[in-house]
């Protein structure tokens, strides 16, 4: 199979339209903000629009000028506080109305990974920097 590179806006876009209406969206995201866990490039995640969501879901979310696939590390009513797990600092606040789709599936090659709440993964958030310097030099 070919490989088609998109541009954000247009695919994304399209994959909201898709979640709107019901339907699984499947691409493959760039970047670093989520590793470990999602590694840009590499895996593909799939969404799907689900009414509600909750700390520790991963979740696709139009900001203002640009989107981001992040997880929820905080819900206040109907404002969401997000964070990538490959991040050290920094958050993103939105709204649930905000919010495109949920990460249902990870594919990672051959392999088909359900995403955890990432609990884990968030006590350890005074660690990442060790643990992700550890990895980028292993994996990366």
């Amino acid at each position: 199979m070919d490989k088609k590179v998109v541009a954000n806006e247009i695919l994304l876009e399209q994959a909201a339209s898709f979640m709107a209406e019901g339907r699984e969206v499947s691409f493959t995201p760039l970047g670093y903000s989520m590793l470990p866990f999602i590694r840009g490039g590499k895996d593909s995640v799939k969404l799907q629009k689900f009414p509600d969501v909750q700390v520790g879901d991963i979740v696709l979310v139009r900001l203002p000028g640009h989107y981001v696939l992040h997880r929820i590390i905080r819900v206040d009513g109907e404002k969401l506080t997000l964070m990538g797990d490959g991040n050290l600092q920094g958050t993103e606040s939105c709204t649930k109305a905000d919010v495109l789709g949920t990460v249902t599936a990870i594919e990672k090659g051959r392999r088909t990974v359900v995403p955890g709440k990432g609990k884990w993964w968030r006590a350890l958030k005074p660690f990442r920097r060790y643990i992700l310097g550890i990895y980028r030099r292993l994996f990366l």
